[in-house]
């Protein structure tokens, strides 16, 4: 390498060390902003279902197909995957295991439905980028597992 480039070099290594330490730092708010993210839209959502389960019902039997479930069953393992693993999720407890959970019930939801708008494909899309995210990378260290279990939440 010749001089000039180590010089180069030498010269930013300070100012890379403190952008890096500046993202770092910047990592546990991230986590915590995608947890309630993606957590309050599950959770907004299984609200709305047992506001009226009547049509909760009418819309697990006439619009959403999930496969393999009869419609009562798919209805209430569908709302309860959206008012228990958001909780989870947004806690950070048993960060990566509700994440994976909520992949799931989002997978479930893109693939029940016979037609999918492209912007409604899209947000589940980037719903589930978050959720890769949290399950390859945790919950963050403003989470409950970071303080419960630190060696497995990062």
């Amino acid at each position: 390498m010749s001089k000039a480039l180590t010089r180069v070099f030498a010269k930013a290594t300070p100012l890379l060390n403190t952008i890096q330490s500046g993202l770092h730092f910047l990592q546990a708010p991230a986590t915590l902003a995608a947890r309630v993210f993606v957590g309050m839209a599950f959770f907004r959502s299984g609200l709305t279902k047992i506001a009226d389960w009547d049509t909760t019902l009418a819309l697990f039997a006439d619009e959403y197909h999930v496969p393999l479930l009869p419609t009562h069953v798919a209805a209430v393992a569908g709302t309860f995957g959206e008012l228990f693993f958001p909780v989870l999720l947004i806690t950070g407890l048993f960060g990566r295991f509700s994440a994976l959970s909520l992949s799931f019930v989002n997978i479930v939801a893109v693939l029940s439905l016979a037609e999918i708008a492209p912007a409604a494909l899209q947000q589940h899309q980037f719903w589930g980028s978050l959720l890769l995210g949290l399950v390859l990378w945790g919950p963050g260290n403003w989470s409950v597992d970071a303080w419960w279990w630190p060696k497995f939440s990062r």
